[in-house]
C-alpha cells in the first residue's frame, strides 16, 4: 500500500510551502500582543521607575535663576582737543577681557562688600528654617553662589545669570553684578571738570535746601488738612461721590427688585400657588438636582407599576425614595425663600450705608473749596524752588559722567527681574523625562522579556520561527469534564471547543498532500501538551465526515487514550507483539490486538500495557506492517505517541507514518526545542503538515484567531487559484 501511494518529494514541496513565509517579519498586531501578555509585568515595573526617578528629581532643593542684560556700545571716534579716543570694544580680546572680569574674585568682593543688613538678610532667608539652633549663618560671600557670564553669539550682547535658592536674592545678585562692573568701569576711566563740579555741587546744596524747605510747608500744610494734593484730593473725592452715588442706585435697584421677588413669594405661599413657577426658587441651590431626582423616581414608580402591585418590595422601595425626595424639595425651597429674604435684609442695609456715606462724601468736597487758594501758593512755590534744584542737578551730572559714560563701552540693557518660578526642579521636564523613561522601561521589559520567553504563544511562532503551517487554535477547555472533552466531536456535543477541532480538520485536508488511506502521527514535544486530546477529537471529525478511522495508542509508556474511551487495557499492541505479532487476514478480530469500536467508523487500538522498553517493538518490522495492514482496512490511521521531548519513541513511530501534526500547548515548550524536533521529523523524509496551538484563553484567541484564519484561507485559494 505504501508504494501505492508514494510520498511527493518532501523537500521541493516544502522549499516552495516555507521559503515565501521565511521572508515576512512579524507584524504590528504581533507587537501589540507581545505588550497585551506582558502588560502587567512590564507596567509595573514602568511606574516604578518613572515614578521613582520622579520623586527623587522632584526632592531637589529648588533653585531659581535670573539674567541681567549689558549692551557693548559701538560709538563712533571722538574727536577732542588733546587725543583721539575710540572707547569702543574692538576684538574679541577686549570682549573676553570685560568677561573674565565680571567672573573675576575682585569682583565678586565687590559685590558681596556692597551688600546691605536688608540684602543679606534676604541672601539668608533660605537658610533660617535649616541650621540649627546657635550656629551662625553663612557671610555674603558665600551666599552670592554661582554665576554665569557669556557673549551672546552673534551680538553686542553679555548676559549675567546669577543663580539661588531664593528668587529674589537671584535678581538681587545678577543687578549687583551689572551695578558693580559699571562701577569699575567709571572708576577705571576717570576724568573730571573740578571747578565746575565743585560750583555746582555747592549751588546744588543751596537749592536743594531752598527745594526741601518749600516742600516741607507744602507737606505741613497737606497733613494738617489730611491732603493728598489738592487735585488728587478733589479727584478722590470726586471721583468717590460719583462712585458712591452709582453704588447707591445699583442698591436701590437691587433693594427694589429683592422686595419684588419676595413679595412674589409670599403673594404665592398666600394664595397656596406652586412655588416652583418662580425662576429664582426653580433655579436655586439644590432644587434642580432634587426635582431631577423627583422626576426620575416618579417616572421610575411608573414604570415599576405596570408590572408589580402596591405592596411590592420594589414598589415600596421607590415610594419612600419619592417621599424623601419631596422632603429634600421642600426644605430646599424653604432654604431658596430663607436666602432671599437675608439677600432683602442685606440689600435694605447696604442701601442705608451708602446714604450715609454719600453724605460724607459731600462734606468733604466743600471742605476742599475751602482751602484750595492757600494750597495753590504752597505748591508753587515747592515747584518753583524744584525745578531750581533740577536744573542746577542736570549741570553738575552732565559735567560729571558725559565724558566718563562716553568712554564706557558696555551700558546696562535689560535688569534682572525676580523669577516666577524656579528653573529646578524643572517639573515639566521631571514629567516629560519619567514618561519617556516609564515608556522605555515598559516597551524594554515587555519585548525584552519575549525575547528572553522562548516559549511558543502566537501564530508568528509558527509560521515564522518554527516554519509549520498553523493548522488551528483549540481553546482552554478547562471547564468542560475530562471524561467528556476527549469525546467532544464522538458525541456531537454544542460545547465552545468543537469548532476549533472541526477547523483543525479542515486544515489537515487543506494541508494534506496524500490520498486516503494514509497514517498520521500526531506528538508534542513534553507531556501534557494535549496531543491526546487532539488526537481523538480529529480522529472523530475524520470519522464523522464518512473516513473510516483507526486510531492508535502508541505512548507505550503512559497510554492514556483507553481511560478517555471507558476500555480496559488488556489488549493491544504489546500483548500483540507477545503473542507472535501474526498478521493475517483475520488481524482485526484478533483478540490479543483487541481493536474496538469506540464510535460510527471510528475504532480504538489500545496499547496493550506498559512497557518501560517499548523500542523493541517499534524497530521490529512487523510494526510497520502492522501500519500497512491497517491501512488496507482503514481511510485513517491516527497513531498518537508519546512527546519527543520525553522519548525518541515518536522518531521510530514517524518512520513508520506519512504525514505528523505536532501539538504545541500555549507558553509551554521552548520554541527552540519544538524547531530542532520538527527538523529531526522533517530529516525523517516526514511530511509535517503543520501545528496546532492548544491551550489558549478566550481573550487571547480573539487576539491569534482572525489573523490565522486570514492567513490560511489567503494561502489556500492563492492555490487553488
Amino acid at each position: 500500500m505504501a508504494e501505492a501511494h508514494p510520498r511527493p518529494a518532501p523537500h521541493a514541496a516544502r522549499q516552495q510551502a516555507v521559503e515565501p513565509e521565511l521572508v515576512e517579519r512579524r507584524s504590528l498586531r504581533d507587537y501589540l500582543i507581545i505588550l497585551r501578555e506582558r502588560f502587567w509585568i512590564a507596567l509595573p515595573l514602568a511606574l516604578i521607575v518613572a515614578l521613582g526617578y520622579a520623586y527623587q528629581k522632584s526632592r531637589a532643593v529648588p533653585m531659581y535663576q535670573s539674567t541681567a542684560t549689558m549692551q557693548i556700545e559701538k560709538p563712533e571716534k571722538v574727536v577732542l582737543s588733546q587725543e583721539v579716543v575710540d572707547p569702543s570694544v574692538n576684538s574679541d580680546i577686549e570682549l573676553n577681557t570685560y568677561l573674565q572680569i565680571i567672573s573675576s574674585q575682585k569682583l565678586r568682593n565687590r559685590v558681596a562688600d556692597s551688600i546691605t543688613p536688608a540684602e543679606l538678610a534676604i541672601l539668608q532667608r533660605p537658610f533660617r528654617d535649616t541650621a540649627a539652633v546657635g550656629q551662625s549663618l553663612p557671610g555674603a560671600g558665600s551666599l552670592i553662589g554661582a554665576i554665569n557670564v557669556q557673549a551672546v553669539r552673534n551680538s553686542f550682547l553679555i548676559r549675567i545669570t546669577a543663580y539661588n535658592q531664593d528668587p529674589e536674592a537671584a535678581a538681587l545678585i545678577a543687578n549687583r553684578y551689572v551695578d558693580q562692573f559699571m562701577q569699575h568701569l567709571l572708576e577705571s576711566v576717570g576724568g573730571r571738570n573740578e571747578y565746575a563740579v565743585d560750583y555746582l555741587q555747592k549751588r546744588a546744596a543751596e537749592l536743594r535746601e531752598e527745594a526741601i524747605t518749600a516742600e516741607n510747608k507744602l507737606l505741613d500744610y497737606m497733613k494738617t488738612h489730611k491732603l493728598v494734593s489738592l487735585d488728587s484730593s478733589t479727584n478722590i473725592v470726586t471721583d468717590r461721590l460719583n462712585a458712591v452715588n452709582a453704588a447707591l442706585q445699583q442698591a436701590r435697584l437691587a433693594r427694589l427688585s429683592t422686595e419684588d421677588l419676595f413679595n412674589q413669594v409670599e403673594t404665592f405661599r398666600n394664595d397656596g400657588k406652586n412655588l416652583l413657577e418662580i425662576g429664582y426658587i426653580a433655579n436655586h441651590g439644590t432644587v434642580p438636582a432634587v426635582r431631577a431626582q423627583l422626576a426620575d423616581l416618579v417616572r421610575n414608580q411608573a414604570v415599576l407599576s405596570e408590572r408589580y402591585l402596591e405592596r411590592h418590595p420594589k414598589m415600596i422601595d421607590v415610594a419612600n425614595a419619592i417621599n424623601v425626595a419631596q422632603a429634600q424639595l421642600t426644605k430646599a425651597v424653604e432654604l431658596a425663600i430663607a436666602d432671599l429674604r437675608a439677600s432683602l435684609e442685606k440689600a435694605r442695609s447696604q442701601e442705608t450705608s451708602l446714604e450715609r456715606e454719600y453724605a460724607e462724601t459731600e462734606r468733604d468736597q466743600l471742605r476742599l473749596r475751602d482751602l484750595s487758594i492757600e494750597y495753590n501758593n504752597l505748591a508753587n512755590a515747592a515747584a518753583v524752588a524744584k525745578s531750581n534744584y533740577s536744573q542746577i542737578l542736570d549741570r553738575l551730572t552732565q559735567a560729571t559722567t558725559s565724558r566718563n559714560l562716553e568712554k564706557i563701552p558696555v551700558r546696562p540693557l535689560d535688569p534682572a527681574l525676580v523669577p516666577g518660578a524656579p528653573y529646578a526642579p524643572d517639573l515639566r521636564s521631571i514629567t516629560t523625562t519619567s514618561i519617556g523613561l516609564g515608556l522605555v522601561v515598559f516597551l524594554g521589559v515587555a519585548f525584552g522579556l519575549s525575547f528572553i520567553d522562548d516559549r511558543i504563544k502566537s501564530s508568528w511562532d509558527v509560521e515564522q520561527f518554527i516554519g509549520a503551517n498553523l493548522l488551528g487554535i483549540v481553546p482552554e477547555l478547562g471547564d468542560i469534564k475530562d471524561e467528556d472533552k476527549y469525546r467532544l466531536i464522538l458525541n456531537q456535543s454544542q460545547e465552545h471547543g468543537v469548532e476549533s477541532f472541526l477547523s483543525v480538520y479542515s486544515s489537515v485536508k487543506i494541508h494534506s498532500k496524500l490520498d486516503f488511506p494514509k497514517s498520521v502521527l500526531v506528538t508534542s514535544t513534553v507531556p501534557g501538551e494535549g496531543k491526546t486530546l487532539i488526537s481523538s477529537n480529529l480522529a472523530a471529525s475524520f470519522a464523522r465526515h464518512g473516513r473510516r478511522t483507526l486510531i492508535i495508542d502508541c505512548d507505550l509508556r503512559r497510554p492514556m487514550l483507553h481511560r478517555h474511551f471507558g476500555q480496559e487495557n488488556e489488549a493491544g499492541l504489546l500483548r500483540w507483539f507477545e503473542s507472535g505479532s501474526p498478521i493475517d487476514d483475520r488481524l482485526l478480530d484478533n483478540p490479543d490486538l483487541g481493536i474496538t469500536p469506540i464510535g460510527d467508523n471510528i475504532d480504538l487500538l489500545r496499547s496493550g500495557g506498559r512497557s518501560k522498553s517499548p523500542t523493541e517493538l517499534l524497530e521490529n518490522p512487523v510494526f510497520g506492517q502492522l501500519i500497512e495492514r491497517m491501512k488496507k482496512h482503514y481511510d485513517l490511521v491516527l497513531i498518537d505517541s508519546p512527546p519527543l521531548g520525553a522519548v525518541t519513541d515518536s522518531l521510530l513511530i514517524a518512520e513508520q507514518a506519512d504525514e505528523v501534526i505536532y501539538v504545541c500547548r500555549f507558553n509551554r515548550a521552548a520554541r527552540k526545542h519544538i524547531k530542532l524536533y520538527v527538523n529531526a521529523l522533517r530529516a525523517g523524509k516526514n511530511e509535517l503538515l503543520g501545528i496546532v496551538l492548544n491551550g489558549l484563553s478566550a481573550r487571547r484567541i480573539e487576539y491569534y484567531s482572525n489573523y490565522r484564519y486570514y492567513r490560511s484561507y489567503k494561502k489556500y485559494y492563492g492555490t487553488q487559484a
